[in-house]
């Protein structure tokens, strides 16, 4: 049973950072596209981040453009996204997301979804 773990998540003031991190427990990542999501309070689920199989591929949503970056170490069989200068608006439940038989960015019908893990940013 394929099962996406994220961590990293938590409480940090305006202008930090945190690193979430995805992994898959039994899974090998590694053929496959692996997306960022996350969804605030009242809002719907929006498309963060994307990393290709290859990794060649990667996209970001334009407010996390320059602050936020995707990454994945297949040794470890790990995705990560590294959040800087965060805003108070990047709060939310971060989801990690993959859609099977699927390499490319976007996704487009993610089949598989984390549990997600919180972030916070507030002083």
């Amino acid at each position: 049973q394929l099962q996406l773990v994220e961590s990293g998540g938590g409480l940090v003031q305006p202008g930090g950072s945190l690193r979430l991190s995805c992994t898959a427990p039994g899974f090998t990542l590694d053929s496959n596209s692996i997306g960022w999501f996350r969804q605030a309070p009242g809002k719907e689920r929006e498309a963060v981040s994307c990393i290709s199989a290859s990794g060649g591929m990667i996209n970001y949503a334009d407010s996390v453009k320059g602050r936020f970056t995707i990454s994945r170490d297949n040794a470890k069989n790990t995705v990560y996204l590294q959040m800087n200068s965060l805003k108070p608006e990047d709060a939310g439940i971060y989801y990690c997301a993959l859609e099977t038989m699927w390499r490319l960015c976007p996704l487009k019908k993610p089949n598989y979804w984390g549990q997600g893990t919180q972030v916070t940013v507030s002083s």
